[in-house]
């Protein structure tokens, strides 16, 4: 009989509905302590998973078995092996489990994303969470030709790159918001033009 294959399993994108709540209540400043820990573990166990599919995609695959690492090649007939648990996969059935699910970035993002990880967890105090998950959604994917580019959003948030934009676009913000948030906004805005131009349907689009 065939032994069932073991597959990774990625941490799924934040539903919308969540962080909308959670500024909803900022801009009044109600801090509902459990709804900011389930965005922002949330968040966080996304923000593993990405810097897993990144780390595994530059040849440290690690083990959905006992979590050790292993190395492969680029070649997707490679049969990679758990020298720790005897676990074995083709790297091809490996990627394929995260190719196309918006689990891919390069430095700048793995850097944000790693910080959110470092101190999330860390944070103490209501304010200080919402900052830091604040912060997170409203980075970008950053290439030196173009500067700011894709938003991260798409890569935590549910949604179409479209939606995830107008979804950031509409948060509430009000007197109550914690502080820096409403800043963080206005950049937002101003950095994601190179995004809007090639996301967002244009008037004659819609026409």
């Amino acid at each position: 009989m065939e032994i069932p294959k073991t597959l990774p399993e990625w941490a799924p994108r934040v539903p919308q509905h969540k962080i909308r709540q959670l500024y909803l209540d900022d801009a009044q400043g109600i801090y509902d302590d459990e709804l900011i820990a389930g965005v922002g573990y949330g968040l966080l166990a996304r923000c593993e998973s990405f810097l897993a599919a990144n780390e595994a995609a530059r040849g440290r695959a690690i083990c959905p078995v006992c979590s050790a690492r292993v190395p492969h090649t680029s070649d997707r007939s490679e049969v990679m092996r758990c020298a720790q648990c005897g676990w074995e996969l083709t790297w091809g059935e490996y990627f394929a489990t995260f190719q196309h699910r918006q689990l891919s970035g390069a430095e700048p993002v793995l850097e944000l994303f790693g910080d959110f990880v470092q101190r999330f967890p860390k944070a103490k105090r209501p304010q200080e969470r919402v900052f830091l998950i604040d912060r997170l959604i409203h980075g970008f994917h950053w290439y030196h030709k173009f500067g700011c580019t894709r938003p991260v959003a798409v890569n935590l948030i549910e949604g179409r790159l479209s939606e995830v934009i107008v979804f950031l676009d509409n948060l509430t913000y009000g007197e109550g918001s914690t502080p820096g948030t409403r800043e963080a906004q206005a950049e937002w805005v101003k950095n994601s033009q190179n995004a809007r131009q090639w996301a967002l349907p244009t008037p004659s689009d819609e026409t």
